[in-house]
Parts: C-alpha cells; sequence; structure tokens
C-alpha cells in the first residue's frame, strides 16, 4: 500500500488533485465526494521522509545530520522550506486561562502568568 502512494506522488508531481472516492478496506464502505488532501500528504514523498524522520528523531537534528549525510544548515533550510508549505492548524477547544490569553499576546510576562495561574490554584 505505501507504494502505490509513492507512484501516486511520482504521478501527479506538484499538480493539485482532488480525490473523489474513498473506501475503507475493513468494512467495504465507500464515500464519494470531492475530498482534499491534508497537508501533511500534499509533500512531496521525499519530504514526508525527511519529516518521518525528524519526528522519529524526536526534533535531534545531529541524528539527522548523520543520517542524511548533510550539514546543519542544509537540515534547518530543508525543515523551514518544509514548514512554509504547511499552514498553521488552531487545535485549541477550549479557551486558556486569562493569564495564558494575556501572555500569548504579550501583555505580560511568562512569570506573571505564572504568578497568577499558581495563586488561582490556591484559592
Amino acid at each position: 500500500m505505501a507504494h502505490d502512494w509513492e507512484k501516486l506522488t511520482q504521478l501527479v508531481g506538484d499538480q493539485a488533485f482532488v480525490i473523489e472516492r474513498v473506501r475503507l478496506s475493513d468494512s467495504g464502505i465507500v464515500i464519494e465526494g470531492p475530498f482534499e488532501l491534508p497537508p501533511l500528504a500534499r509533500l512531496s514523498g521525499e519530504d514526508q521522509v525527511f519529516l518521518s524522520a525528524f519526528v522519529r528523531s524526536h526534533g535531534n537534528i545531529k541524528r539527522m545530520e548523520e543520517w542524511f549525510g548533510v550539514s546543519y544548515p542544509t537540515v534547518k533550510n530543508r525543515l523551514n522550506r518544509i514548514a512554509a508549505q504547511l499552514e498553521f492548524v488552531e487545535t485549541r477547544t477550549t479557551e486558556l486561562p486569562a493569564p495564558l490569553e494575556r501572555l500569548a499576546a504579550g501583555e505580560i510576562t511568562v512569570n506573571q502568568a505564572s504568578d497568577e495561574l499558581s495563586a488561582r490554584r490556591r484559592r
């Protein structure tokens, strides 16, 4: 199955495409309609391998240098290029406590936010 994905990415190259039919192999359920690929699946096969290795290395750039035989700046440049292709997706489903919201907005320091959160816990 993994090789099929590699063949598909080679076939379409950088062209945009839409998946129109999905079949769940275990249940045979078929869903039809236009589906866009998630951002990670839109990366080239080589970039997907690179990103997978980065995650497996727990972000250890030294290990990436060893595995790919490249320099630190090359690893960083490639990660920056890949990151530029990915849009940030907000996943927070609940609001942050007020001190963290104020910290994120740059209104207070980390120490002030920590003090406020500690004070709330003591109440």
